[in-house]
């Protein structure tokens, strides 16, 4: 959500920075409904003055005897006069945050400009992709092969992008999200937490899933959404507080299943655990004060980093265009795994610094240190990492010309010494 003081003060500005997203300026319509709204409260205002003035000339008129009959008139006439107006300053206000909760966040000055992913800038890379001596085979040919990933069953008891994971993988896949939360927990210093799967109306919009990504989550008949990611409940936890300072920065994380529609996804990734209706990450969430969050957004992202690192996978990390920043990012970094079945580089981690753009959405705020003032804390997000693809990028990059997969050392500790997954 959007400060309409910002755009007061420099129109031009806020509408350029739309035009970086490739949007067109929307700085005049907003102005004027806010306009029309300080009119009104101007109004408003001023015949609440007015009536005030008439209920003392009424009382002292009253004590004295007089004719008030044609003040109460005019009372009675200000009244409907106010009912009025507050309902048009309301109307007013409601369609000014119609209009600001549409928008998204403006971008950092960093940002390469660009319409697309084509225009995403490499930052830096880690190790260098494998070079097998023979055609690397993709994860769910492997899978497949290993009698270990089932598509068939999970289609036919749930539909398309489900996927069944099963012995030694189905082990590797929960060894994966256990080692990641231990090392956030144990090394970088973030707070392991167990969320709801299900959020209400005032949280999915607080974190700016509402209203705009509506058709890419699931609703439940009883109104909840489930979540397309533990981001939502985590920055959630903040939603119309006040805390303090001292408490600052908040770094929480959670291993959850995340639930997506995938709508507009069609014919993108059919095959495999790519884009799936139901996976599992380790998310990342820092609650950090304004002047903090750069730095925390690299902080984040190493940390999300390092568990590429240990695992040994080829990765780089990308700073994303303009036209391809999420909604409420300021910023994006991509860590992006070498996937060689695909020989393709694929997304695996996304770290967002939003600033205050959920902080208004939700009214999180913080006391300063002297108890002098209340502002909107700054709030980041970030995948650390995504289990499921997780599991892809090392049956890919750790996949022996049998078929079998080598373990990664990060992980065999949670794998009760397995070393290979072999068929059988």
């Amino acid at each position: 959500m959007h400060d309409i003081r910002v755009i007061r003060a420099d129109a031009a500005a806020f509408d350029a920075a739309l035009a970086r997203r490739g949007l067109p300026g929307a700085s005049s319509d907003i102005l004027t409904l806010d306009g029309e709204r300080r009119t009104a409260q101007t109004a408003l205002q001023a015949k609440q003055a007015r009536r005030n003035a008439l209920a003392k000339e009424i009382g002292q008129g009253r004590r004295t005897g007089a004719d008030t009959a044609a003040l109460e008139a005019e009372a009675t006439g200000l009244r409907g006069d106010m009912e009025s107006l507050e309902a048009r300053a309301g109307e007013l206000d409601r369609a000014i945050r119609s209009v600001l909760e549409s928008l998204p966040n403006i971008l950092d000055p960093a940002v390469p400009d660009g319409a697309d992913e084509s225009a995403n800038v490499v930052l830096s890379r880690f190790g260098e992709p494998h070079d097998f001596g023979y055609a690397p085979k993709q994860h769910f040919e492997l899978g497949e092969a290993l009698g270990m990933m089932d598509f068939a069953t999970a289609a036919k008891m749930a539909g398309a992008r489900f996927t069944i994971l099963r012995g030694p993988l189905a082990r590797l896949e929960r060894a994966l999200g256990q080692f990641m939360l231990d090392l956030h927990t144990q090394e970088h210093g973030y707070s392991e937490t167990i969320v709801p799967s299900l959020v209400n109306d005032a949280t999915a919009y607080g974190t700016d899933k509402l209203p705009k990504f509506a058709d890419t989550m699931f609703r439940t008949t009883d109104g909840r959404w489930l979540i397309p990611t533990a981001e939502v409940p985590l920055t959630a936890m903040v939603m119309d507080d006040i805390v303090a300072e001292k408490v600052l920065p908040i770094r929480v994380t959670a291993l959850t299943d995340c639930f997506r529609s995938e709508a507009g996804a069609a014919g993108r990734d059919t095959r495999g655990m790519l884009r799936q209706h139901q996976f599992r990450k380790v998310e990342l969430v820092s609650v950090t004060r304004p002047e903090d969050s750069a730095d925390e957004h690299e902080r984040m992202t190493q940390c999300a980093e390092a568990v590429l690192q240990r695992l040994e996978l080829p990765f780089r990390r990308v700073v994303l265009a303009a036209g391809d920043t999420g909604f409420g990012a300021v910023k994006t970094y991509d860590l992006e795994v070498w996937l060689p079945g695909q020989q393709a580089w694929r997304e695996i981690s996304s770290c967002s610094n939003t600033r205050d753009f959920q902080a208004r959405r939700m009214n999180a705020r913080y006391r300063s240190a002297d108890g002098k003032s209340v502002s909107y804390v700054h709030t980041l997000n970030g995948s650390g990492v995504a289990v499921g693809r997780a599991l892809i990028a090392v049956m890919e990059n750790f996949q022996q010309q049998d078929g079998s997969i080598a373990i990664p050392d990060a992980v065999r500790p949670y794998m009760r010494g397995l070393d290979c997954i072999v068929a059988g």
